[in-house]
């Protein structure tokens, strides 16, 4: 993996308010540049206009972020009752938030009730039942498995979501339970580099919309494209445009503008990812042999302080070292993390470069670290504190 240039990311004054940031600062910490997000969600906004965006809380819960996107007119996907509380304290009206996650406790339902949300996602019927008991009259969307599990840098597991047939026999039943059957969400896979996959996806949606307003009388009334559209990091994307264009044409082909129903959108990674660089300092360079070819970078900075996303090298960050601008030579290394764990490696197999000439000492950046960094940090494992932020504007 070839070394990075520090303009394939950002412009020469969006790169010098990071490091301005960055100055006399003691490592590792996280830079979020708040005005990169304002930037991304008026683009969401412009290429998806009718939509509603539902920002997925879980990729950055910072009470920051979140006052800067209400201030923008974002709503809110809450995982939690915690993220619910902290939105709530906001002061985001309940209307604007919606409860996206299909396990929750009966008493979280209720709580969430009680504070005035009343929409709802489901997968089960336990679940549902639990919604008509503690949230009655609410709107519930049925959450359906999809494919695209293998074009997805982030794959989802089999956790969330039902089959189409199941998904349909929950929404008569919420009728049946006094309940609102609002629609059908799905998810097809985090950093998903196949536009495709929403089109597979909304064809089943089509046919589950025709299904139950002719067998069942019943209209329903959104979709939930959930989340997936990427961010920048090591392997090239299409931009958001791309993906929204095409979405946009599976959904007028399929739907009259009249019939055309309500749409959400739950990103996160791509409104918050480009906004963050984690800066770490190197804090060991060693071989374990005497003819081994590959270094070993051991940062301040690993799986348990926010990278937690490497797990399998699956999400592979751009990583920045001042030192590529000026070095004659570059190697192989294995990125490992601070931690006494034997897990906490980065990057084995990837096979990044760094320059020849870099010392214990040296700041290395990692890049597009908006998004699951912060929130995912551990809280002391190994006495290390949690991951510091710093925000910007």
């Amino acid at each position: 993996m070839t070394m990075i240039k520090i303009d394939q990311y950002f412009d020469p004054a969006g790169w010098q308010k990071f490091t301005k940031a960055a100055e006399g600062r003691e490592t590792p910490f996280l830079v979020v540049d708040l005005s990169r997000i304002k930037t991304k969600y008026a683009e969401m906004v412009g290429f998806f206009p009718k939509a509603k965006i539902h920002y997925a809380m879980k990729a950055s819960p910072a009470v920051e972020v979140i006052n800067l996107l209400a201030e923008l007119g974002s709503n809110f996907d809450c995982a939690s009752i915690y993220e619910l509380d902290r939105v709530l304290d906001c002061g985001v009206e309940p209307s604007r938030i919606s409860y996206g996650n299909t396990i929750k406790k009966a008493q979280h339902v209720k709580y969430a009730f009680e504070k005035g949300i009343d929409l709802y996602a489901t997968d089960s019927e336990a679940d549902l039942k639990n919604i008509a008991k503690h949230a009655p009259g609410s709107k519930v969307f049925v959450r359906i498995l999809v494919q695209g599990s293998e074009t997805a840098e982030w794959p989802l597991s089999r956790k969330f979501g039902c089959h189409p047939n199941m998904a349909i026999d929950l929404l008569i039943q919420a009728r049946e339970l006094g309940l609102v059957p609002y629609g059908i969400s799905f998810h097809v896979g985090s950093q998903q580099k196949d536009v495709a996959a929403w089109d597979d996806a909304l064809a089943k949606v089509k046919y589950m919309f025709d299904w139950m307003k002719n067998e069942e009388g019943i209209k329903l009334q959104m979709i939930n494209l959930g989340g997936g559209f990427p961010a920048n990091y090591i392997s090239e994307v299409n931009p958001v445009k791309v993906y929204a264009e095409e979405i946009t044409s599976y959904l007028t082909d399929d739907y009259n503008e009249d019939e055309m129903p309500e749409i959400i959108l739950e990103p996160g990674r791509s409104l918050v990812g480009g906004s963050g660089v984690l800066v770490s300092d190197v804090v060991l360079i060693s071989r374990k042999s005497d003819t081994d070819l590959t270094r070993w970078v051991y940062t301040d900075v690993g799986l348990f302080q926010g990278l937690i996303e490497t797990l399998g090298e699956a999400i592979k960050y751009p990583v920045y070292t001042p030192k590529m601008e000026t070095s004659t030579s570059e190697g192989t290394v294995v990125l490992a993390g601070p931690t006494c764990d034997s897990t906490d490696i980065m990057y084995e197999e990837a096979g990044y470069q760094l320059p020849e000439e870099l010392e214990i000492g040296d700041k290395i950046f990692w890049l597009t670290t908006g998004a699951y960094t912060n929130s995912y940090s551990s809280v002391e494992f190994n006495g290390f504190p949690p991951l510091e932020v710093v925000y910007i504007d």
